[in-house]
């Protein structure tokens, strides 16, 4: 088992000239001293450091509260997500997995020894609620690759208290700067380390800044890299099945597979259609939960809108049953999915064709005019699926036009979003009527899908000589709200088209 903490916190540089007094900080009442505290963590990275180059810390800490293995993400400056795990000789399965998108088939191995003498105060108000706590660290470091360096600082914690408000970390800086400290250069210990430690005569790695997108290929790759970065960077979250993650990490597989193909005149489609198909694959693998959880989501919003009298039989009870069906099995799926051979062999393939992507003629083009071809040949092909499925008399010939519709505008919105840094207004205004031409269209294949689903609900439900009533009524408002959708698309269409600048 793995928990997961919030920490937010403030670092700062030390003299080791004690603490300045924090009695003064508004609202709070004492510094209640806790004492000394040992620590000794061994931090874990591959070889070429590649959690470190991601500000990811992986360690094994021994002494102190909080005995075990802590691996940090970050969130944003000063925050960061800690998994906890017991302590043990080897790293965790469940913690290895959270890094298997960042290390792949690398070994972690032990890079940097940490030993801490940690003296700690808790802030508490006058009801003697904890508020934060400070530490002030006398680190030795010694870095166990590369011949070994070592070195050693004092620095200055301050944590903020599970469900502290932020704010409270500024007052508690405004007063140490009035005494003289200053925020710490370094964004963690670990990182700290290892530029002190490093061995003499080698310079540590920058990343090479970001230069602006110039040609139509730089705005493509730009977009793709994006992609690339989010994939791998929840990866973690799916697999701990943080809230909305798996929705996430299948959307930007389709936007990477849908500007393969919107621009194909600008990376060689021989290269990227084979991986346009594994990212279709890892699509369907993630959406084997996700389809059933939206449908789950509106088979409740619907059923909550039923008057408790027409309610017959055991409606709730089925609903949550068949929403749970098989979910068990296939998370554990989808973890071995991603731990499988194929999509670490796909994740290896992204990076090699952002850094090397194989790039035609018209990459080196100007994005007015590259760009805005592709994304003008996107519109094209949806205002043909469009018009003839608005042609089309009701029923399933038209719902399954509209559903191709419904893709070829997901299709134009992922490229007039990649469009965006290059065409500025045009695009955006594109991209604004793409979401809402995709919300119509998405509703109504959910009503599809819904239909279909409470038909199979139905089915059960009477075998096991339960009334249908409940089941009939719920499809027959979702027909309706399928016919409001279709009654609105002719207009929205013709709004859609007259506001295409591009």
């Amino acid at each position: 088992m793995a928990d997961t903490k919030r920490e937010i916190e403030r670092k700062y540089e030390s003299d080791d000239s004690g603490l300045p007094d924090l009695t003064g900080v508004a609202g709070v009442a004492a510094v209640i001293d806790k004492g000394v505290a040992h620590l000794d963590a061994t931090y874990y990275d591959t070889a070429d450091e590649r959690l470190a180059r991601s500000s990811i810390t992986l360690r094994r800490r021994t002494g102190g509260s909080d005995a075990g293995w802590h691996l940090k993400f970050p969130v944003a400056p000063g925050v960061r997500d800690e998994i906890r795990a017991p302590l043990s000789d080897t790293v965790p399965r469940v913690i290895a997995g959270l890094v298997r998108s960042r290390i792949r088939d690398a070994e972690l191995l032990p890079v940097v020894r940490l030993r801490s003498d940690r003296d700690l105060w808790d802030l508490v108000d006058a009801d003697g609620r904890l508020l934060a706590e400070v530490s002030m660290d006398a680190v030795q470091a010694e870095r166990l690759t590369d011949a070994g360096g070592s070195a050693q600082w004092t620095e200055l914690e301050v944590e903020l208290a599970d469900d502290g408000d932020p704010a409270f970390l500024d007052k508690v800086d405004k007063r140490l700067r009035k005494a003289g400290v200053r925020p710490s250069k370094s964004a963690s210990k670990l990182a700290r380390a290892l530029a002190q430690t490093a061995p003499r005569g080698r310079k540590k790695r920058k990343p090479a800044p970001a230069e602006a997108p110039v040609t139509a290929g730089d705005h493509v790759l730009a977009y793709l890299r994006e992609q690339r970065d989010a994939i791998v960077a929840l990866d973690p979250a799916v697999r701990q099945d943080a809230y909305d993650s798996v929705h996430r990490m299948r959307v930007a597989t389709r936007r990477m597979r849908s500007a393969f193909r919107s621009y194909g005149k600008v990376l060689d489609r021989q290269i990227t259609d084979p991986l346009g198909e594994e990212l279709k694959w890892l699509a369907g693998e993630l959406g084997v939960d996700r389809d059933r959880e939206v449908l789950t989501e509106r088979l409740t919003a619907a059923l909550a809108e039923v008057p408790r009298p027409l309610i017959h039989g055991p409606v709730r009870t089925r609903m949550r049953l068949w929403a749970s069906a098989r979910r068990g099995g296939s998370r554990r799926r989808l973890t071995g999915v991603l731990d499988s051979k194929r999509y670490l062999t796909l994740l290896d393939a992204l990076d090699a064709l952002v850094d090397a992507p194989p790039l035609l003629k018209a990459a080196g083009g100007k994005p007015e005019k590259v760009i805005s071809k592709a994304v003008r040949n996107d519109f094209g092909k949806l205002t043909e699926l469009v018009e003839q499925a608005v042609a089309l008399p009701p029923g399933q010939d038209r719902d399954l036009a509209l559903h191709e519709a419904r893709k070829k505008a997901k299709r134009t919105r992922y490229s007039a979003e990649a469009a965006v840094p290059a065409l500025g207004d045009p695009a955006t205004a594109l991209l604004k009527s793409m979401k809402s031409l995709q919300t119509l269209l998405g509703d109504h294949q959910d009503s599809v899908m819904t239909r279909q689903t409470l038909r199979e609900l139905s089915a059960v439900a009477h075998a096991a000589g339960e009334s249908s009533f409940t089941y009939g009524l719920l499809y027959g408002r979702e027909e309706r709200r399928a016919e409001r959708a279709e009654t609105e698309l002719p207009g929205m269409w013709a709004s859609v088209k007259d506001g295409a600048g591009l």
